[in-house]
């Protein structure tokens, strides 16, 4: 007979009736008399293993009955069905070797307060609801790339280290490079306008970092964002763009990750229902529709996440809101020509709280038009001088947007705080582990 196959969790259903190998980590370990249950973890799923103390001998069942959880373990089992066990099957072991002991797991299943959490993150990864997310995370960020690919889109790897400020300089991280100031990217979205002539659609997909002080559920010094630029577009054209993109990537979360959703307690009922075309109200109905709900903003100043929140009780789908005030967006926005005071643009506001997960426009493509907001802005013209050629050798009409992975995901599986949607958040209090 030759010896077992070894094999992951998730390919059980394939050994039925068959003696396997499997590696993991021991989730946990019940004793019931002469018969222990260990769940085992081994990143593509959980099984139950059952260990009956008459088929392994005293010696493996003193090594289970030792077991810690965590411990990294080999064994080899028959496989059977089961429709009480996680997945439908467990293995009933015959032998087992322990790889690694684990110390006692500092996590246990009850209440730990946030800042412990965030200072075991390295092992608070392991945790079910943990696995989850992150599980939801990597398929979205595998339905962005499909989606661009799709779309005929060539992807393009935009710098870290840029002397160009893309936002405002108020929230740049500075560092010194060989004498010279250089900043931490804030967008990759200039040097996409770059690639943009050169191939028509592209976009960039990376981390991108801001120096804000801020502690809302909603912010993160370095957060991951996925930009497209796109030739011979404009902002309605954006728009149309962003909300199928918006919507391919819920609908692909729903069908691919419905294990992990029901996991997260994620009623999905508000996501079944997305699709576009979505709801817009300009920035000045938006602003009428706040002070109506009993705002005291005044128009020429950008929304909060108070004010979108209100915004978005208003519609059960993500909502536009479009030409912002000039003063209120960045530099490289297109003006409005039907109102100068205003620029084209958009953010796209998720329901239930979530706020902004998009930000995009039309860009500024008069070369005079482009200097005179540099100039306003008191930014150094030297470091967009290439910028500024773009427009100087075959200015064109084009848009562009930026989404936010965490701020969508949280949206998606319905998590309260930004925090668990990246594996090692970067917060204004937190640079560890």
């Amino acid at each position: 007979m030759s010896d077992p196959v070894e094999i992951q969790v998730v390919d059980l259903p394939g050994h039925e009736g068959e003696e396997v190998r499997l590696r993991g980590w021991v989730e946990t370990v019940r004793l019931h008399g002469r018969v222990a249950f260990v769940v085992l973890r081994d990143g593509s799923g959980i099984v139950q293993c059952v260990v009956q103390k008459a088929a392994v001998g005293e010696e493996l069942w003193e090594e289970v009955s030792q077991l810690s959880q965590e411990s990294s373990v080999a064994i080899r089992g028959a496989v059977e069905r089961e429709p009480r066990s996680p997945g439908g099957f467990e293995v009933k072991v015959a032998e087992m070797k322990v790889l690694g002991r684990a110390d006692e797991f500092p996590i246990q299943p009850k209440e730990h307060g946030v800042e412990f959490l965030m200072d075991h993150r390295h092992l608070w990864l392991r945790s079910t609801l943990q696995r989850a997310v992150l599980r939801v995370r990597h398929e979205v960020t595998h339905a962005i790339h499909e989606f661009f690919y799709a779309e005929g889109f060539t992807r393009i790897d935009t710098p870290i280290l840029t002397g160009s400020i893309g936002e405002s300089a108020g929230t740049l991280f500075s560092t010194d490079y060989f004498g010279e100031t250089a900043y931490l990217a804030q967008t990759g979205q200039l040097y996409l306008e770059a690639a943009c002539p050169a191939f028509g659609k592209v976009y960039c997909f990376g981390p991108t970092f801001r120096a804000e002080k801020s502690k809302t559920r909603r912010h993160l010094t370095e957060f991951w964002m996925v930009e497209p630029e796109v030739a011979f577009a404009d902002s309605e054209e954006n728009m149309r763009l962003q909300e199928r993109f918006v919507s391919h990537l819920v609908r692909w979360a729903i069908e691919r990750c419905a294990p992990e959703l029901e996991t997260l307690e994620r009623d999905t009922s508000s996501l079944e229902r997305v699709s576009a075309p979505f709801p817009r109200i300009s920035y000045s109905d938006a602003v009428e529709l706040l002070r109506q709900k009993g705002s005291e903003i005044e128009w020429g100043s950008d929304l909060g996440g108070a004010d979108e929140t209100l915004i978005a009780e208003e519609f059960e789908l993500p909502v536009f809101v479009f030409n912002y005030p000039r003063e209120a967006k960045a530099f490289y926005m297109k003006e409005n020509p039907a109102d100068p005071r205003t620029v084209l643009c958009n953010d796209l506001i998720a329901p239930e709280g979530y706020g902004e997960i998009i930000g995009g426009s039309q860009r500024e493509d008069d070369p005079e038009r482009l200097l005179r907001r540099i100039r306003e802005e008191d930014l150094p013209e030297e470091a967009y001088e290439w910028y500024l050629d773009l427009r100087r050798y075959g200015t064109f009409v084009h848009s562009g947007f930026g989404l936010g992975i965490e701020r969508t995901v949280a949206w998606i599986t319905g998590r309260p705080h930004v925090r668990e949607l990246i594996p090692f958040p970067r917060l204004m209090n937190r640079l560890a582990p």
